[in-house]
């Protein structure tokens, strides 16, 4: 694994062809990498609440490693807006997020799409990045009714111009 100088991590690294056993720290890196991360109750309780009845403008996610499992870290009440979710990503750790965005089509019609939006700012550690980008896609699975998926390292890549763009 290539570091760069200011590159502080401590991680372990396997040969390509050892197997993986369930006593390896780094399990969950395995052929099914997303096996080993656990999704919590409270995670598709809150979405159906988001999706069915619009009790959150947003849900922020992150993954407990000690845990191995994605738990709810922050809701954002109906009334809050899209610079209040944005302000929920943190500037250096990875998260996933659910945003219920709302819009008018050009043929006057009101409108909502549920986003789901994976945060993985290039100032994360490279390990919690390889975790959110292993564990995603069967998070996601655990969410049914996401319209549009968006991946994004920087702020401009969830601006609300883009999630204007991408709604319709």
């Amino acid at each position: 694994m290539l570091h760069s100088a200011n590159d502080t991590t401590n991680e372990e690294t396997l040969p390509i062809n050892q197997p993986l056993d369930s006593s390896s720290p780094n399990k969950y890196f395995g052929a099914n990498a997303a096996s080993g991360m656990a999704v919590h109750d409270d995670c598709k309780l809150k979405f159906l609440e988001l999706k069915a009845k619009r009790t959150y403008r947003f849900i922020v996610y992150k993954i407990e490693e000690k845990q191995k499992q994605v738990v709810v870290e922050k809701v954002g009440e109906p009334t809050q807006s899209y610079e209040d979710f944005t302000a929920s990503l943190p500037a250096d750790e990875c998260r996933y997020a659910v945003y219920d965005f709302d819009f008018v089509t050009e043929e006057n019609c009101q409108k909502s799409r549920i986003f789901f939006i994976a945060w993985s700012p290039d100032t994360a550690r490279v390990r919690s990045k390889m975790i959110y980008a292993s564990s995603k896609d069967r998070f996601k699975r655990e969410l049914d009714g996401i319209q549009v998926e968006l991946q994004a390292t920087d702020p401009t890549e969830v601006g609300l111009d883009v999630i204007r763009s991408r709604a319709s």
